[in-house]
C-alpha cells in the first residue's frame, strides 16, 4: 500500500479509517472501546519466541517477513484493535551508522557516546533507503491486516539523546543533565537532529501505510515540567509538526509523565498517553479539552486473579467514561512473562464492557 491509497484528504487508508481505534484517536463516537497493548509484538507470546530464537533484536527487526509474522501475531491471538509495528527505537540509530547494540537483560548499548560537538558528526541524515526494509514490512503488513490499523513508532529525541549521552540505559541520567544544563546550546543542536532523525524515521512508516504514530519518550519523566518545556518540548513539538499534514493520529506517550501531562498535549499529539499513576479522569483534567486519551491499566494487575483483573479495568473504564476519546491500554508495556491468555480475556472483557 502506498500513500496514493489513502483518501484525497491524506487520512489513513480507506480499509482502516473507520475503525474502531482511529475513531477514538479522533474523539468520534466508537462501536466499543478499542483496545491494544504495547509490546503486544513480542516477548510475551511463545509464537513469538519461537521464530526469534537464535534470532538477535537488531537483525529481528530488519527482516521485513519477520517483522510482518511478529507484529501479526497479537493481532491473530488477543483480537485487539491495532497492531503495533514490531520494531525498536534505536533501529534509526543503527540505520545511519550508529555503533550500537541490543545486549539481552541490559539494553541498547552504544560505543561511543554523544558528549561533545565533534560527536554530533555521528548524526546524518535518514533516508528511506536506509530502513528499506521497513517500507517492505509494512507494505506487506497492510496487506495482511485489512480493517486493523497499523501504528508506526518511534523514540522521542529525549529518550534517544539519553542512550547516546549516557551509552546505555540509565536510572538517574546524570550525564545526559549534565549536557542539557551545562551545554545548552549543544543540547539543543543534539535533539534538533534527532528531532529530523525521527521525523525522516516516523514518514517512512506512514508513507508505506502506517494509520497512526506513537511517540515513545521513556524516560522524560525523569524530568521537571520546566526543564520539559524549556529543553526538550521544541523538539518533539518538531517531530509532531514534521507529520501533521499527512493526517494520522498521533500519539505521544512516557513513563511517569503525570507532572507532564499537559506540556506532552501541548507538544502536538492528538491522543496523550498516560501511565497507571495518574487516573484518567485526573489525566483529562490535566491533559486539557481537545485531545484523547490512552491507557492506563497497571500491567503488575495482569499477574493477578481474573476478578482482580476485571475489578481494576472497570475502574479505568469508569475514570474514562466522561473522556472525548478513549484508546484501552496498559500504564506501560506487556511483561515478558505474563501468561498470554490474560490479554485475551482482557480485550474480550473490554470490548463486552464498552459496547455500545
Amino acid at each position: 500500500m502506498s500513500a496514493n491509497d489513502r483518501p484525497a484528504t491524506g487520512q489513513p487508508p480507506t480499509a482502516t479509517y473507520e475503525s474502531a481505534f482511529l475513531k477514538a484517536c479522533r474523539r468520534e463516537p466508537v462501536p466499543h472501546t478499542p483496545v491494544w497493548f504495547m509490546r503486544q509484538a513480542g516477548r510475551s507470546l511463545p509464537e513469538y519466541l519461537k521464530v526469534r530464537e537464535g534470532i538477535p533484536m537488531l537483525e529481528s527487526c530488519m527482516r521485513p517477513e519477520l517483522v510482518a509474522e511478529i507484529t501479526l501475531q497479537p493481532v491473530r491471538r488477543h483480537n485487539v484493535d491495532a497492531a503495533i509495528y514490531f520494531s525498536d527505537i534505536v533501529v534509526p540509530l543503527k540505520a545511519i551508522g550508529i555503533d550500537l547494540d541490543i545486549k539481552p537483560g541490559v539494553g541498547p548499548v552504544v560505543a561511543n557516546p554523544i558528549r561533545t560537538r565533534a560527536d554530533l558528526a555521528q548524526l546524518r541524515d535518514l533516508t528511506p533507503e536506509d530502513v528499506w526494509y521497513v517500507t517492505e514490512a509494512i507494505g506487506l503488513l497492510t496487506a495482511e491486516l485489512g480493517e486493523t490499523p497499523l501504528i508506526g513508532f518511534a523514540g522521542a529525541p529525549f529518550t534517544l539523546a539519553s542512550y547516546l549521552v549516557e551509552g546505555g540505559p540509565s536510572k538517574n541520567h546524570e550525564h545526559t543533565k549534565a549536557l542539557m544544563y551545562g551545554d545548552p546550546q549543544l543540547w539543543a543542536d543534539l535533539l534538533d537532529r534527532l528531532a529530523e532523525i525521527t521525523s525522516a524515521f516516523l514518514k517512512v512508516q506512514i508513507e508505506a501505510g502506517a494509520s497512526a504514530v506513537q511517540l515513545f519518550d521513556s524516560w522524560v519523566g525523569a524530568l521537571a515540567p520546566a526543564d520539559y518545556r524549556r529543553s526538550v518540548m521544541p523538539a518533539s513539538a518538531k517531530v509532531f509538526e514534521s507529520v501533521a499534514g499527512y493526517g494520522v493520529p498521533r500519539i505521544h506517550f512516557g513513563v511517569g509523565t503525570g507532572e507532564l501531562l499537559g506540556l506532552m498535549g501541548e507538544a502536538g499529539a492528538d491522543v496523550v498517553g498516560v501511565d497507571w499513576r495518574v487516573p484518567l479522569d485526573e489525566a483529562a483534567r490535566r491533559v486539557g479539552p481537545g485531545k484523547a486519551l490512552q491507557g492506563n491499566l497497571d500491567p503488575a494487575v495482569l499477574f493477578s486473579t481474573t476478578e482482580a483483573v476485571e475489578a481494576k479495568t472497570r475502574e479505568v473504564l469508569d475514570a474514562a467514561a466522561g473522556l472525548e476519546g478513549h484508546v484501552f491500554n496498559l500504564g506501560h508495556g506487556v511483561m515478558p512473562s505474563i501468561d498470554p491468555d490474560a490479554l485475551t480475556r482482557l480485550v474480550e472483557y473490554v470490548h463486552q464492557q464498552t459496547a455500545r
